[in-house]
């Protein structure tokens, strides 16, 4: 820029030379050199905007998600798209998103939960296989500064835990009707009963575990304990495989904290004390649906600019879990949900309910062969000081709210309509000559 002041400095002195000749002389009008070049374009920052899977445009993609259409999805897109990308403008960012499988879920939600209920319901429903997420949904958009890193919501997941456990115990031998006598109460022997994957012991033999269900009998086996979200039995049964192989299969099967620090590994593991996002459990629910085939959850596909493709997001996947192992646990728990209270789809389906401690969160996670979701229900206040008892959500009033009272119907309305039309289907069955039956754990 320098030399262009020089030479217009030249272009003006001259001028004024030969403007005061031209006096000297009693001259005429002095000619002005014509100003055009220097006008500046207006620049037109075009926004940044969401697509579908089919290229429909969504929305812009909103510097604030909470006034956006869409909150739950502009928030996880901005948490898979870097700095660098959310600084350029013109941008068409391409999502998995199905509207029709959106609508479903978001109505789902709206069925039971009121924009205005104190709590927030959210779920996520994700393609087995690929990890592409094609609904993303929520009663409302978290108040700024109340939200986990990208937006997450993070409630304690609860029973929709213990499906780790079962798996590896299946992994590790065990059969469908292995199992241990009932137990109303579990309190470790001693301090070394749980050790986290550091080899320090973590059990707490001054704390006793209660049912906060009463339907058992004497005996309770893998199947019947899963059925009945029996706490007990979990805690012994993690006590047996161990708790860092019962982790550690969390970690396989793609479960991840929603504030992104690993998972506590405490005897309650099987509990679902973990904080956790839908996003998150609906993935780890999906590589069981996958048979043991785990791919990263992912909103994003493609980012496309006015030159072409800016960035590619391609799918992320590997085998996590033998196929066989996948199978006998989705054989449980699709038992557990056609004899559960909500007794199904009509084609086949798997889930499991997730009730927590005190009823601080309610969730239910399941999934088809194509489709897997899970729905958390939580007060982002602090679910732990706000419970979800003597509570009105929806307009109606509840005593308390389990896994399967609002989290599980949204979840079988919202899976319903998402799947209408499409053919069903069917699971890889079990093998019951290796996992049918029981070896060494059987009733007496």
């Amino acid at each position: 820029m320098k030399p262009l002041r020089v030479v217009v400095a030249a272009v003006g002195a001259a001028a004024l030379l030969a403007g005061g000749f031209l006096l000297l002389r009693g001259g005429g009008d002095t000619a002005r050199p014509p100003r055009d070049h220097l006008a500046v374009a207006p620049v037109v920052v075009r926004p940044n905007v969401l697509v579908d899977a089919q290229g429909a445009v969504l929305e812009e993609l909103a510097g604030d998600c909470s006034a956006s259409r869409y909150p739950y999805v502009c928030m996880r897109a901005k948490e898979e798209l870097d700095a660098d990308l959310l600084r350029r403008s013109g941008l068409t960012i391409a999502t998995a998103i199905d509207q029709r499988v959106q609508r479903a879920a978001q109505q789902g939600i709206d069925r039971y939960v009121r924009r205005e209920d104190a709590p927030v319901a959210a779920q996520a429903m994700i393609v087995p296989g690929t990890g592409e997420i094609r609904a993303l949904a929520a009663s409302r958009a978290l108040d700024p500064g109340s939200n986990l890193p990208g937006g997450r919501f993070g409630f304690q997941h609860g029973t929709t835990a213990m499906v780790y456990p079962l798996a590896a115990a299946l992994e590790s031998g065990m059969r469908y009707d292995d199992g241990f006598p009932y137990l109303s109460q579990y309190r470790a022997a001693n301090y070394h009963a749980f050790k986290n994957c550091k080899g320090q012991n973590v059990a707490e033999p001054s704390f006793s575990i209660l049912n906060w269900r009463r339907d058992h009998g004497a005996f309770t086996t893998l199947r019947s304990g899963t059925r009945a979200a029996e706490n007990t039995f979990f805690m012994k049964l993690t006590e047996k495989v161990g708790l860092c192989k019962s982790v550690q299969m969390a970690q396989r099967l793609g479960l991840k904290r929603a504030d992104d620090l690993p998972l506590m590994e405490y005897e309650t593991f099987p509990l679902g004390v973990n904080e956790v996002d839908p996003v998150a459990l609906a993935g780890s629910y999906a590589t069981l649906a996958a048979r043991g085939r785990r791919c990263e959850p992912r909103l994003v596909t493609e980012v496309r600019g006015d030159t072409g493709v800016v960035r590619a997001f391609p799918a992320r996947c590997q085998e996590a879990l033998e196929p066989a192992v996948a199978d006998a646990v989705t054989g449980v728990l699709a038992e557990a949900l056609a004899k559960g209270p909500l007794k199904g789809l009509g084609r086949d389906a798997a889930g499991m309910e997730g009730t927590t401690d005190e009823f601080s969160s309610a969730w239910y996670a399941g999934y088809t062969p194509d489709l897997a979701a899970a729905v958390a229900l939580g007060d982002p206040r602090g679910a732990v000081k706000h419970k979800l008892s003597d509570i009105t959500i929806g307009g109606r009033r509840y005593r308390h709210v389990e896994g399967t009272s609002i989290p599980g119907p949204i979840w079988t309305s919202s899976m319903a309509e998402a799947l209408a039309g499409s053919p069903g289907t069917a699971f890889t069955q079990p093998d019951l000559a290796r996992f049918g039956g029981c070896r060494d754990n059987c009733a007496p």
